[in-house]
């Protein structure tokens, strides 16, 4: 098969119809070619098998050039081997090691928080005053709206369906315990911290990972400042000291809430839901809920701002990254819960 004239992309077309109507083993003299270019050049090696004649030096080094641009040739894809009774093994363990790697990664990275932390207390001219103040902004006063309204629904919730229950017995006036033990001393702080994990876990993350991906991390270390001490240090320091004012917060609108439909449902005005829970209710179930959360405070900082320096050059990484930092964040704060639990149940707290 000679070919003539120009062989570009305004005549591909035209190329390929007459390459696809001719044998795979068919001889291509390009003599007569005036002009070729990419697409042309492509079109012509797309069809294997064919042989190039007569092609002029600049076409050969340009045959030459796409040709080595070419994907290789597809072969069939090989039968996936059945799943055999090792292959679930393998993956128990591998999933294993990656949760030991991990756990031992956040340990480390825990130590060197708290050796950086130790060493501010030490010396507080270290501590970033304005990056501290911007961090209790954004994860503590900016929270306060939605924290309330947490607080003040699960009161709402727990006074309706406490009502349902006790009055089967005639014993609503018991519906004001429910609701203060339950929102003092557990679903007040163990919601604010999961609602504070939700927002300021996958803020840690995006914000330090987003650093990384720009490598202004690797700059601060080549300009000798610490990442730790700038990055982690105030937004640890801000969620230990607002996080309590977020729980106590949502404590006072959860007891509102469940004042106000106590009254609406069974009729207990606010005096006597006031005497009842003054009398039966002291304060140090308040101070058990809130003793935890400092402890949440440092869960979530710690995993949001180390899953941050664990992401890659890549926005998939980023995404990855933050939404595990919420998943461990919120499992990590409710299995401390549980031990708190424990704890204070086995020294009758």
């Amino acid at each position: 098969m000679a070919l003539t004239g120009p062989v570009t992309l305004d005549t591909l077309d035209q190329v390929r119809a007459l390459l696809d109507r001719a044998e795979s083993t068919t001889r291509v003299d390009l003599s007569s070619v005036t002009a070729l270019d990419t697409a042309g050049a492509w079109a012509l090696l797309d069809h294997r098998g064919m042989h190039i004649e007569a092609a002029s030096p600049a076409q050969d080094l340009l045959l030459r050039t796409v040709e080595a641009a070419l994907p290789p040739a597809r072969t069939a894809r090989p039968r996936k081997a059945r799943h055999r009774a090792g292959d679930a093994l393998a993956a128990v363990g591998t999933t294993v090691e990656g949760f030991l790697t991990t756990s031992a990664q956040g340990l480390g990275f825990t130590g060197l928080v708290m050796a950086r932390l130790t060493t501010t207390l030490v010396r507080p001219r270290r501590l970033r005053l304005t990056a501290l103040v911007h961090h209790m902004q954004e994860v503590g006063l900016n929270a306060v709206p939605i924290v309330a309204l947490m607080g003040f629904l699960i009161g709402v919730v727990l006074a309706f369906q406490g009502a349902a229950q006790l009055r089967q017995f005639g014993a609503e006036v018991f519906v004001v315990d429910l609701i203060a033990v339950s929102i003092l001393r557990e679903l007040g702080i163990l919601l604010t911290a999961i609602i504070v994990a939700g927002r300021s876990a996958s803020a840690f993350t995006a914000a330090i990972g987003s650093m990384k991906m720009r490598e202004e991390i690797d700059a601060m270390r080549v300009l000798g400042l610490d990442p730790i001490e700038l990055l982690v240090l105030p937004r640890l320091l801000a969620l230990v000291i607002l996080l309590p004012v977020l729980g106590l917060v949502a404590d006072l609108a959860g007891l509102f809430g469940g004042g106000l439909m106590a009254w609406i449902e069974l009729g207990i005005s606010p005096s006597q839901f006031q005497t009842q829970l003054l009398a039966n209710v002291g304060a140090t179930q308040a101070l058990v809920g809130l003793s935890k959360a400092p402890v949440f405070a440092v869960i979530i900082a710690l995993v949001g701002c180390h899953q941050g320096f664990l992401v890659k050059g890549d926005a998939e990484s980023l995404g990855m990254r933050t939404s595990r930092a919420v998943v461990i964040a919120i499992f990590l704060v409710i299995v401390v819960d549980a031990l708190f639990s424990v704890f204070f149940a086995f020294w009758g707290v």
